[in-house]
């Protein structure tokens, strides 16, 4: 099967086929996403909360992303694989962010890259793009502005930034995005953002009108341990199926039932016995 393509993407809205998308962060459940037929896998700076142990995504460096990139896309054959740009990465300066968006392609292997922001991020984007460099845009709730915003809140719930967030998906689009994630936008917004949209729209926490939707998979497997967001469906429990396993394991090694015969290699009884 061939590898989904921005063409892909764009075709499906054009169809009126719904968008799949998850986040992976290492080889294995690459392969499993990938196996499940996903359409777009993102390698998000989430991996700094899900994997890495930090409070939010803004102390994941372009090293850490361009390492996981690297896993996810040897674990994938058939799904898109979009990397994001982490924090101050694309911030500092144009030229420095087409190194660094270059890196996640050339190094990671991706094929196109997220970048949080609107039009205040237009010079970048389009300094990306021109270096043939596909994006998927994000606005709404952009968790590297969590700071500024004064924590993970809903945005365009007001008049002012109801517009603003219109006005940015239209910038972006014109820039020449492929596709924008909205993020922790009310449905009714963004179903009308998606609905004037020529490119794909991805939700998460933007209701069930947008042309695809994204979800961080240790909230949808049940694998985290901290705080689920109200958007996230659980589509599995794993979370205490794992940690069943692994007391079951501890027990079994410490009374000494596994590993049992079955587990074990064995050796002739002549070999052993001409040993010493």
């Amino acid at each position: 099967m061939a590898r989904v393509t921005t063409a892909t993407i764009r075709d499906k809205k054009a169809k009126n086929e719904k968008i799949t998308m998850l986040t992976a962060y290492d080889y294995g459940m690459a392969v499993l996403v990938d196996q499940a037929g996903i359409d777009m896998i993102l390698v998000g700076d989430s991996v700094g909360n899900v994997q890495l142990g930090y409070e939010n995504t803004l102390a994941v460096t372009m090293d850490d992303m361009v390492h996981h990139t690297r896993a996810v896309v040897r674990g994938s054959k058939h799904a898109m694989v979009v990397a994001d740009m982490p924090f101050l990465s694309y911030h500092i300066s144009i030229e420095e962010a087409v190194r660094n968006a270059g890196r996640l392609i050339q190094e990671g292997g991706a094929q196109a890259v997220k970048l949080e922001g609107g039009e205040e991020r237009l010079p970048v984007v389009q300094a990306i793009l021109n270096a043939e460099i596909p994006i998927v845009g994000h606005i709404g709730l952009t968790p590297q502005s969590v700071n500024q915003f004064g924590g993970f809140k809903v945005q365009g719930k007001d008049l002012e930034t109801a517009r603003k967030l219109i006005r940015d998906a239209k910038l972006l689009e014109e820039a020449g995005v492929f596709s924008i994630v909205l993020e922790g936008v009310p449905g009714p917004l963004a179903a009308k953002i998606t609905a004037a949209a020529t490119v794909p729209t991805i939700g998460i926490g933007a209701g069930k009108d947008c042309d695809g939707q994204v979800l961080v998979i240790n909230d949808m497997l049940g694998i985290n341990q901290g705080h689920i967001p109200k958007f996230v469906k659980r589509f599995a429990d794993l979370g205490p199926a794992i940690l069943e396993a692994l007391r079951d394991y501890k027990s079994e090694v410490e009374e000494g039932t596994f590993p049992g015969p079955e587990h074990s290699y064995t050796i002739k009884d002549d070999v052993l016995e001409r040993l010493y």
